[in-house]
């Protein structure tokens, strides 16, 4: 009995590291009833894994979980009602700077609350509000963004529609041709 279970520790330790060539040193009935062994074990696991509740539940929070309802997080954002509730919100794409000659980086979308109480500092004149969103700018990729934000947060909004002017193609060979009305006589 003592030599089947060292026979059986000894074959168990060298299939584990990996040698299995050395089994064959030992008798081939061992190696069957390791096989076996593993084999039930095997199947045994696969049984476990079937009637495990706690298994598939792992399984199944692998799956995407989308919900259709909008959810309000607004009342977790830590604003006051009070400066929300008749608050609307401005959906904005913001003009080009004048400063700017290029069309690159103004497609984006921007929010902004409507303006609220403002008082002038009597110290040093400066202008004052008790308004925490007076000055909140929040940037958007696309103006669906912006929408969808706006409705998780429960706020009122209104889109502003861009102002998008095209400039007219111009040469400056045109300002000396003599087909056109503007056209000054030298006469």
């Amino acid at each position: 009995m003592a030599y089947r279970a060292l026979l059986h520790r000894c074959t168990k330790e060298l299939t584990v590291n990996g040698n299995e060539r050395f089994i064959k040193l030992f008798s081939t009935g061992s190696i069957k009833l390791e096989k076996e062994r593993q084999q039930k074990e095997e199947t045994e696991l696969k049984i476990q894994a079937e009637n495990d509740p706690f298994l598939h539940s792992a399984k199944s929070s692998k799956a995407t979980i989308t919900v259709s309802v909008v959810e309000d997080i607004g009342a977790v954002s830590g604003v006051p009602d009070e400066h929300i509730k008749t608050r609307m919100v401005r959906i904005y794409q913001p003009p080009k700077n004048s400063m700017q000659s290029g069309t690159n980086n103004i497609a984006y979308w921007q929010i902004d609350f409507d303006t609220r109480e403002r008082w002038e500092n009597p110290l040093i004149g400066w202008t004052s509000t008790g308004d925490p969103l007076s000055n909140m700018k929040v940037d958007f990729a696309s103006k669906e963004a912006a929408i969808l934000h706006c409705e998780r947060m429960g706020w009122k909004y209104y889109i502003q529609k861009p102002n998008k002017v095209d400039p007219k193609p111009r040469s400056y060979g045109s300002n000396f041709a003599w087909n056109k009305r503007t056209r000054a006589s030298t006469k």
